[in-house]
């Protein structure tokens, strides 16, 4: 039986396809790079091609992922809060319970403290905006514009009648309530759900995503995802503090100018300082309104004045000094982040955008610089000079009695 011929090794193959590329004219005939640029536009397009797989699969379970995506948030900051509990001889169970409710009482109680405050003042605002009404209509007749009563009065009908004809779209869209209060709803039990889930047993869940990954890349997912974890911990609490702190100077500020609804002014901004930049430009821009419709031009200048040193403060105070170490970001990725993140997915997409971003940073930098490789292992001794090895006992008498016995 003739025995099989030898397979050619992998060099002589590589050789071979070398003698082949090179005898083919085509190839001959194509500089080098546009051989690169065609060998980068492939994986380029096959990169994009992916995320764009993944924005509209995100696109299309958006009621599940967004409140996903809040319940890691909330988790953020109820994790810390849960294990402190734990540490402090709390049972687990309770932990967890005071964390979640505690979360849920504080929600209720900023809601119930807007609506009795707006409650309480509304036969002042709605006094104030008659007049204000009234002055602006009185301003129209006296300014250059010298607008009558008629033609006011019938471009205020011209608006209503705007309205009528549009009343088929609203009807729609307040037959529409009910379905986006079920989705609102079913949103709200989901983030619940998760955020109960992730205390109690967050560990498993994430050893679970981890073992999704192949063997030889679990350790560099599992380090990258507790860098996140940690940036996303820091964003929120840092987070949390500066939108305080705005609030608290913009509150005050429309306080002590007599301002109405101050305290939903701070309420709003608390929220909006979630969202980078355009949270606070537009909370800032509503102060401002409401003091130049209820009080006058001068207050709201005053009041613009109020807004605009408050977010100087934090834009050069407190941004540098306590959001730049948790989360290393350039400005300009966080308004490119907050823009594109406003453009695909609206305001969930801004409130995201930076946390993605800030998350999505620190765990390609750690893959990227081989970190996973010593954090996995134990850490290797320092590189330093022992001196020579110290001899075996017998190879020393034997070294010994040698040296002893040649002159």
């Amino acid at each position: 039986m003739p025995e099989p011929m030898p397979r050619p090794s992998r060099h002589l193959r590589a050789a071979a396809r070398a003698r082949g590329a090179a005898a083919d004219p085509v190839a001959e005939s194509i500089p080098r790079g546009m051989r690169v640029a065609s060998a980068w536009s492939w994986r380029i397009l096959l990169v994009a091609a992916v995320v764009a797989l993944v924005l509209f699969l995100i696109a299309q379970l958006r009621e599940i992922i967004v409140p996903l995506l809040v319940a890691v948030v909330l988790a953020a900051l109820l994790v810390p809060f849960k294990n402190f509990l734990v540490r402090h001889r709390w049972p687990r169970w309770a932990a967890i319970v005071v964390a979640e409710v505690g979360t849920l009482v504080a929600v209720a109680a900023l809601i119930y403290l807007v609506a009795t405050q707006v409650a309480a003042g509304f036969g002042d605002v709605r006094d104030r905006a008659v007049s204000s009404f009234m002055e602006l209509r009185r301003w129209l007749e006296e300014s250059p514009l010298h607008l009558t009563d008629q033609q006011f009065d019938q471009y205020v009908a011209q608006a209503w009648q705007a309205i009528q004809d549009d009343a088929s779209s609203l009807a729609r869209s307040a037959l529409s309530v009910g379905t986006t209060f079920g989705h609102v709803l079913v949103g709200a039990l989901l983030v619940l759900f998760a955020t109960l889930f992730i205390l109690i047993d967050g560990e498993r869940i994430w050893g679970w995503i981890v073992r999704v990954f192949p063997r030889r890349a679990r350790l560099a997912v599992d380090g990258a995802g507790k860098a996140g974890w940690t940036t996303l911990r820091s964003f929120v609490k840092v987070q949390i503090l500066v939108a305080l702190i705005d609030a608290i100077g913009i509150a005050t500020g429309a306080a002590i100018l007599g301002v109405p609804l101050a305290i939903p002014i701070g309420v709003l901004v608390f929220l909006g300082s979630f969202i980078p930049i355009v949270g606070a430009v537009v909370t800032g821009a509503f102060a401002v309104f409401i003091a130049l419709v209820y009080n006058g031009w001068v207050i709201a200048l005053i009041m613009l004045g109020v807004v605009l040193l408050v977010q100087q403060i934090e834009g050069h105070v407190l941004q540098p000094l306590v959001m730049g170490t948790a989360v290393k970001v350039h400005p300009l990725a966080v308004v490119l982040a907050v823009a594109g993140g406003s453009m695909i997915a609206g305001i969930a997409g801004a409130f995201f955008a930076v946390p993605v971003v800030a998350t999505l940073n620190v765990m390609i930098k750690y893959v990227a610089s081989g970190q996973w490789r010593t954090d996995g292992r134990a850490p290797r001794a320092p590189v330093s000079d022992p001196g020579p090895a110290p001899r075996s006992p017998r190879r020393l008498r034997t070294r010994s009695t040698k040296d002893t016995a040649t002159p």
